[in-house]
């Protein structure tokens, strides 16, 4: 059978449809404590199926002391196509992130393309926001859990779901969360118009690659103008514009995809977004805290986010 679509030691997709992914070593669920943090993980529906893993500190605070804690609720990246939570990588990264921030970590497993296409990773992560507002009733490890002090975070495609989620619990009148703020970590989007780094000598591989990951993603028939690809095409009104959270886009010195995160950036300045902040790892490369957890980069990082966090 020959392959379609490949991203080499990733993802292969057949031109019968099927498709075969590569896991790269992962973190298997444990009841030990470890580094500073314990994890389980959930099934937030197992009908489709969605499921989690829940990061919580070792040291928070009795619950008669009837402290509550930040939510950050994380959705990975891949391309929409590939990643979970259970990645050696995000796992490290969200679990020393729940200790550094002292907030409880909600990372989201949501349906891949090319077999599940957009919209449905948005309705999956969008889904986690509902159950977690019926979860805190019933589980003991969110039973600290503060619903006015929710953020949402992903990197690349994760970063961009962040957005689309954000947007939804927005406009929701039921959903019993406030969502403080946004924090996208080298966002994946496009457009069918290519930027400048895009037509730069040299950008056809990176540019062959991510127009691949699309192609595998967005609706059949759709092009790269559709909304989730393109924000600058999504009807959002000004007034939402001007209830939207507060949002800090992180972008890396040396990823093809940090021209899109500064575009992101100052598109939501121009709407007239509340606070908007672009913060550059230099010399660093897309999703560097995935591949180096334990980095000094990858530390600042959380450091950064913990930071923006506490603000809200």
């Amino acid at each position: 059978m020959s392959i379609v679509a490949e991203a080499p030691g990733f993802l292969q997709v057949f031109a019968d449809g099927s498709v075969k992914r590569f896991v790269p070593e992962i973190v298997h669920p444990s009841s030990e404590s470890l580094n500073g943090y314990k994890f389980k993980d959930v099934n937030i529906d197992p009908s489709k199926p969605i499921t989690g893993r829940i990061f919580l500190p070792d040291d928070t605070p009795p619950l008669e002391a009837s402290i509550h804690l930040p939510v950050l609720v994380y959705f990975h990246g891949g391309g929409f196509c590939i990643g979970s939570t259970t990645w050696l990588g995000y796992h490290h990264f969200l679990g020393d992130f729940s200790v550094a921030s002292q907030c409880i970590v909600i990372s989201v497993d949501y349906r891949l393309a090319p077999e599940n296409r957009l919209p449905n990773a948005y309705d999956d992560c969008y889904f986690s926001l509902e159950w977690l507002c019926y979860q805190v009733k019933c589980d003991p490890w969110l039973a600290q859990a503060d619903l006015h002090r929710v953020f949402l975070s992903g990197d690349s495609a994760g970063g961009n779901i962040a957005h689309q989620v954000g947007i939804r619990a927005l406009r929701s009148k039921a959903l019993d969360v406030k969502i403080k703020g946004l924090l996208l970590i080298h966002p994946y989007f496009g457009s069918e118009k290519r930027s400048q780094n895009e037509m730069a000598d040299g950008a056809s591989g990176d540019v062959a690659m991510n127009d691949m990951f699309w192609r595998l993603s967005i609706p059949v028939g759709s092009n790269r103008d559709y909304f989730g690809c393109n924000f600058e095409t999504q009807v959002i009104y000004k007034k939402e514009w001007s209830l939207f959270p507060a949002v800090v886009v992180y972008v890396a010195g040396l990823d093809f995809l940090k021209e899109r995160g500064i575009m992101y950036a100052e598109f939501l300045q121009d709407k007239g977004v509340k606070e908007v902040r672009l913060v550059e790892a230099k010399g660093e490369s897309h999703v560097h805290h995935v591949f180096c957890p334990e980095s000094q980069a990858t530390r600042l990082l959380q450091q950064q986010m913990a930071e923006f966090m506490k603000s809200y």
